[in-house]
């Protein structure tokens, strides 16, 4: 089973950004996709997952409005829309994926390598 993240750069503050999680290894319809992000010297912290049907998202407070998660189940790919970047959003993006939708870092079952995203002011 493997996750594979891309799509990470500098971008400008304001700029936007789409990250891509590939999946492989499994079915991957019945999964749950999590996106975290780790800044350094920082825990790594929920953004944002969507359930196996595409259907329901959650996210976390500091992104709501700015970031969506969306999948391609067909693509075993799942995408995350980061729009209206701050430089505070500037952190290794890791994707992860369970059975089970959590926001918290530790129950997911699967993770991804990360992507560094920085956005400078």
């Amino acid at each position: 089973v493997q996750l594979q993240a891309s799509g990470g750069g500098l971008v400008q503050a304001g700029g936007s950004l789409r990250l891509s999680c590939a999946f492989s290894g499994r079915s991957f319809s019945d999964l749950a996709v999590g996106w975290f992000r780790q800044a350094p010297g920082k825990e790594r912290v929920f953004v944002a997952a969507v359930t196996w049907t595409g259907d329901s998202a959650d996210y976390g407070d500091s992104v709501k409005g700015r970031f969506t998660i969306s999948r391609d189940n067909a693509k075993n790919t799942v995408y995350l829309q980061m729009n209206g970047l701050k430089p505070e959003d500037t952190a290794v993006y890791y994707c992860a994926a369970d059975r089970t939708l959590w926001t918290t870092v530790q129950p997911w079952s699967y993770w991804g390598q990360g992507t560094q995203v920085t956005v400078s002011s």
